[in-house]
């Protein structure tokens, strides 16, 4: 809706003032977008895409080049290989180029980094925080909580509803529970018996360990550790932790599952 590709059923939406059904002609001017599935054409090669999306909106990769130097540059080595033939990091660059091509004033991306690898996936963020600099607003949606935790303002949703919206240092600042990163032996096995301990709240796997939250927070670290003893589990380790995004948006489904 943001972009003026679908109509809303109700309500209203205005993007840098103007509105998406009344404006949408002179929006599509001043957005960029780069939809989540690789939509450019695969039978053009690189520079033959960046001329094509360039040409539509009046202008020449030239007239622009210095705002996607930084990304084109690097797939400028192989303009004439079809876009077909990219790689998934390559097609990445490759569509923000387009997207940015005309030099618009805000740039719509939907999970840009999905089925992308790490190493391309921290690079892109390196060059959205340089396009932000240059004055750009960036609206991004993804589900890697730590991308969201790059951003200034985030809003968590589920089905189609925001659940919190706010800075991630307010997000995390909302998070009302102590936290507890608790580690052993067998990590699946300690995501069963903690989820089945009677003082548990939440039990999350986040890598090694298990960041769980209690239901009483007078609970003392030597109960939990005791309660594992007896279940069998060996070297276990815990510790108290300041949450992360990702840990308050499980918190917060939580609440929408209990009510």
């Amino acid at each position: 809706m943001i972009t003026t590709l679908l109509i809303p059923d109700s309500g209203s939406i205005t993007v840098e003032g103007l509105d998406i059904v009344k404006d949408y002609v002179k929006l599509r001017k001043i957005l960029g977008y780069m939809p989540g599935r690789f939509s450019l054409y695969q039978d053009l090669t690189v520079e033959e895409n960046l001329r094509f999306f360039a040409g539509i909106f009046k202008t020449t990769p030239e007239a622009n080049y210095d705002l996607v130097k930084d990304i084109y540059s690097q797939i400028e080595p192989f303009k004439n290989r079809k876009a077909g033939k990219l790689s998934g990091g390559m097609k990445q660059k490759l569509a923000l180029s387009c997207a940015l091509i005309h030099k618009p004033e805000v740039l719509i991306l939907d999970e840009p980094t999905t089925g992308v690898d790490a190493v391309s996936r921290i690079e892109f963020w390196e060059m959205l925080a340089k396009l932000r600099a240059s004055g750009i607003t960036i609206v991004v949606s993804t589900p890697y909580m730590d991308e969201a935790s790059r951003c200034d303002r985030v809003a968590l949703i589920q089905n189609g509803n925001i659940m919190e919206i706010a800075t991630p240092e307010g997000i995390r600042n909302n998070y009302k529970r102590d936290l507890w990163a608790v580690k052993a032996d067998d990590i699946y096995r300690l995501l069963i018996d903690l989820r089945q301990f009677k003082f548990t709240w939440t039990a999350f796997p986040f890598g090694e360990n298990i960041h769980l939250s209690l239901r009483d927070e007078s609970t003392k670290p030597s109960e939990i550790i005791g309660y594992l003893q007896s279940s069998g589990h060996q070297n276990i380790q815990i510790s108290k932790i300041e949450p992360s995004v990702e840990d308050c948006f499980m918190e917060l489904m939580k609440g929408v599952k209990s009510e």
